[in-house]
């Protein structure tokens, strides 16, 4: 690892969701960028790889198990970086679930709905409940608040119960940035476009499926899980110190399109 001085040196980033994806990405890079950084997963192997990985390029991480729905788990996730670290400084609440059972209203469980808001939607409030305060303790920090492109915009091939719940975070999101800006506290929320991972290459393994969804994206590829992390690393570093309240899309233009190249 470098030895400069990176855009995060001496702060304590919490990411939730680090064991694999967006959060593995962002805290090998926060852990570059000189942060030290407490990867919370409720999958405990790959929260561990991610710690080796921050370890092997010369970084500090921590990993511990939580389950985001769990209000004692998210407690202790920021106990353990005040306790370790000596403070908190950013808080990445970026976990979430997408099961397939999620579909239409008349055809999505009560269960799976039950499930998505608690872990996409109340997992955010927790993480803001008990990281707030920590973050004031250290004089204030960067939230961010990992939601969805289908946040602003609808799809035929529903997913109800996620997208209503990244719609919560947009809402959640914006709420704390207005009430603790003159704190020391920015919030943000992340709303990446489709990002190229293992879950969404099962989803687009289909032939069909990948080409309902692609013809809309006007760069005509997914997002790569480091692009969405460098979005993060902006957000939570000084870069963004007037960035507050927004809805920070990261779709590669989807957002935008009407019609999309041939």
């Amino acid at each position: 690892m470098e030895t400069r001085q990176g855009r995060l040196a001496g702060r304590t980033a919490l990411i939730t969701g680090a064991g694999s994806g967006i959060g593995r990405e962002a805290a090998t890079l926060f852990a570059r960028e000189g942060a030290n950084v407490v990867v919370a997963d409720l999958d405990a192997t790959g929260g561990r790889e991610t710690v080796d990985a921050v370890e092997a390029a010369g970084g500090r991480a921590h990993f511990v198990a939580t389950d985001v729905s769990v209000a004692a788990a998210v407690e202790g996730a920021v106990r353990d970086a005040e306790r370790i670290y000596g403070g908190l400084h950013v808080l990445f609440n970026n976990a979430g679930v997408f099961p397939p059972e999620d579909g239409l209203p008349v055809d999505t469980s009560e269960a799976v709905w039950d499930r998505v808001m608690a872990v996409n939607l109340k997992g955010v409030f927790l993480g803001c409940k008990f990281g707030i305060p920590a973050l004031l303790r250290a004089g204030g920090g960067s939230i961010i608040n990992t939601a969805s492109f289908v946040a602003v915009m609808g799809a035929a091939t529903a997913q109800i119960a996620y997208t209503a719940s990244k719609g919560g975070v947009l809402a959640l999101t914006r709420e704390i940035a207005v009430a603790y800006a003159r704190r020391g506290i920015r919030a943000n929320a992340l709303c990446p476009g489709p990002v190229n991972t293992p879950l969404l290459e099962a989803l687009l393994a289909d032939p069909d499926a990948r080409a309902r969804r692609m013809v809309h994206v006007p760069m005509g590829r997914l997002a790569e899980a480091a692009e969405i992390a460098r979005a993060a690393l902006f957000l939570a570093s000084e870069d963004a110190a007037y960035v507050n309240g927004t809805t920070f899309l990261v779709d590669g233009g989807i957002h935008a399109a009407y019609v999309t190249p041939e």
